[in-house]
């Protein structure tokens, strides 16, 4: 086994510490970020009896409209079993509902209901002084710059990588 493996070590190793200079570091920083904010968000989330996943798929169903349950597994990253199962949850709650598709009996459109789009709304509320105590160390202009670097790192340019 060994032999498959380079006989050279990199001088620096992932550590998941403040300071990491390994080829991981940004992917580790990454997701200590996300840990953060998804804490912030579930927090503003819970009084209002939903999780991320369930707001996720009301974000895609707010910006798109109704949306078959395939491309919201795509869009939200979920897998089938998950996301019919978010669905059924909402569902329940009265925030969504499942609608005929016109010319394919088999496929059912996910739409979001008034009251949905009611609680989608008390959500961005909710949010607003957590999102700012998630950047309260930074400086106004670095939240922004923040958000700028992580906008065009996540949405890369055409042909980008």
């Amino acid at each position: 086994m060994s032999a498959d493996l380079p006989h050279h070590t990199t001088a620096s190793r992932a550590t998941g510490r403040a300071g990491d200079a390994s080829p991981f570091a940004l992917g580790l920083l990454l997701r200590r970020a996300h840990w953060r904010a998804a804490a912030v968000m579930t927090e503003a989330l819970r009084p209002l009896g939903i999780e991320l996943r369930h707001f996720a798929v009301l974000i895609v169903l707010v910006d798109r409209g109704p949306t078959v349950q395939r491309d919201l597994a795509a869009a939200t990253g979920s897998d089938k079993a998950g996301i019919m199962r978010v669905v059924d949850d909402l569902e329940r709650k009265g925030l969504v509902v499942r609608k005929a598709v016109p010319g394919d009996r088999r496929v059912r459109a996910v739409e979001i209901t008034p009251r949905g789009l009611e609680l989608f709304d008390a959500a961005h509320v909710a949010a607003e002084p957590l999102a700012e105590r998630l950047v309260g160390e930074l400086g106004s202009d670095e939240a922004e710059r923040l958000k700028d670097l992580l906008t065009r790192f996540a949405y890369p340019a055409e042909g980008g990588a």
